[in-house]
């Protein structure tokens, strides 16, 4: 299987990420309304992406070897977590006024979620999709 798609918006995210913190270091109140709108063309790309590994990635891993196929469901349930938590940051954090007005809980919850989603694709790159490539 080619996971080349899934590795360019894994870097993508990556980069989205990489923006946010730079924003950030200027000064979140400062740069509200252009962290919102990051923080909505991120939301964009990782929709899409968990849409596709939910529908074909994790399911057609099912009918690997059972260890992949363990891996997979693994993966898949820990990701229901991960794209919850995402999600609940998204939508308080998608409007400039919000993060203007709560800076420092714009950066702790950043900080906590971005981590999750950056050891996560970490994660996947490094172990999850080596795996695939192999079956």
């Amino acid at each position: 299987m080619n996971l080349d798609k899934y590795r360019r918006e894994h870097a993508d995210i990556i980069g989205h990420v990489s923006t946010l913190r730079t924003l950030c270091a200027h000064g979140i109140a400062d740069e509200a309304a252009a962290i919102a709108r990051e923080v909505i063309a991120m939301s964009s790309v990782i929709k899409l992406h968990l849409s596709v590994e939910d529908r074909y990635l994790y399911p057609s891993m099912q009918q690997a070897a059972p260890a992949l196929a363990a891996k997979a469901r693994l993966y898949q349930e820990e990701m229901k977590d991960i794209s919850a938590q995402y999600g609940q940051f998204s939508r308080r954090w998608n409007d400039a006024q919000s993060i203007a007005e709560q800076p420092e809980a714009f950066r702790a919850d950043a900080n906590r979620v971005l981590k999750l989603l950056f050891d996560r694709i970490g994660r996947e790159n490094r172990d999850f999709y080596p795996m695939v490539e192999a079956a």
